[in-house]
């Protein structure tokens, strides 16, 4: 009886190789993959809104949406890739094979290296664009800001590519078997890897955000004790700084939301946690997830020309000639 126990508890009970399968409640497992493949859907469809938006109407191809493009893609492959792949993880045996195992933790790697280089350029745009306005239209250009995008997603995959192992946080003591796709890394090497892709890019953000903090802040006092007596020649100065301001307050939301999910799965990781083992922890995975669905509807409430692209979208009016030429903004 004993052994037939064991048996049913191995993914491939006829290999002596294979792994047993994941140690999931039942509530969890359900919990998990309702969650997941929710968000995952909803992800999927609100970040190709975005990247049909910004990439085909004309008057949307500026610096900064650019950017938001390239977040938009890493966000999509996040919820195309990872969390799918994160459900059969997690809830179920590995049946995929190691080719697709070693693809899936490469596109998984790289999507979350990219969001978070992503977000250093997102930080770096806001901060010349509130701290050095004068400058802005000559230092950031839509070609530097196409040319730095390239480097970032270069940058996310010779990262993967020069890791030896697997990115995770396991031990070194891991025994490989059949049935499971895992993370594999050296705890040492991991805490490194971590400071490296996160905690470095995350302090750059954070300071960068501050500084454009202060500045937004003692440029919006300015202005609302200048407005009474601004002449007419001065409106439209005034309109664009209110709209740099409005900018690096929908951007600076958009940063916070990212701090506020990636910290705690890293935090988490850093602990050598099994992320499955406690509610808390499928709170905190699912949480990380969020944050790829999250950045779209951020877009939708802030910004109107979001609104009204998607508006076109759903009713196909891109379809018609010349819809890239539409007054979006």
């Amino acid at each position: 009886m004993t052994e037939e126990h064991d048996g049913s508890e191995l993914c491939f009970p006829q290999l002596n190789t294979s792994c047993r399968k994941p140690t999931v409640s039942w509530s969890a497992a359900v919990c998990l993959r309702f969650m997941l493949s929710s968000v995952s859907v909803l992800t999927v469809v609100l970040n190709l809104l975005v990247i049909i938006s910004v990439s085909h109407f004309r008057q949307l191809h500026k610096p900064t949406n650019l950017l938001l493009l390239s977040l938009s893609v890493s966000d999509l492959l996040v919820g195309l890739v990872f969390m799918p792949g994160e459900i059969l993880r997690k809830t179920s045996c590995w049946f995929l094979g190691d080719l697709m195992c070693s693809l899936y933790t490469y596109v998984a790697t790289v999507a979350v290296c990219a969001s978070v280089g992503n977000m250093v350029l997102i930080s770096v745009d806001r901060y010349i664009a509130i701290c050095e306005p004068l400058h802005y239209p000559t230092k950031v250009t839509v070609g530097r800001t196409k040319f730095c995008i390239f480097l970032c997603w270069l940058c996310s995959n010779l990262y993967r590519i020069l890791s030896l192992k697997d990115v995770g946080f396991h031990t070194a003591n891991y025994i490989p078997c059949y049935g499971e796709c895992v993370f594999v890394i050296d705890y040492t090497a991991g805490v490194f890897e971590v400071i490296l892709s996160f905690i470095v890019p995350v302090t750059v953000i954070i300071v960068l955000h501050l500084r454009v903090f202060v500045v937004a802040v003692s440029q919006a006092r300015a202005m609302r004790s200048q407005i009474k007596t601004v002449k007419l020649q001065h409106s439209v100065t005034l309109t664009s700084r209110k709209s740099e301001l409005k900018a690096a307050r929908t951007l600076g939301v958009l940063v916070f939301v990212f701090l506020l999910c990636f910290c705690p799965y890293y935090s988490v990781s850093l602990a050598a946690v099994n992320l499955i083992n406690t509610s808390y922890g499928i709170f905190v995975l699912c949480l990380f997830c969020c944050n790829s669905c999250i950045n779209p509807l951020i877009y939708a409430l802030f910004y109107p020309w979001f609104r009204r692209a998607v508006k076109l979208i759903i009713t196909l009016q891109i379809l018609q000639p010349g819809s890239s030429e539409t007054n979006i903004l």
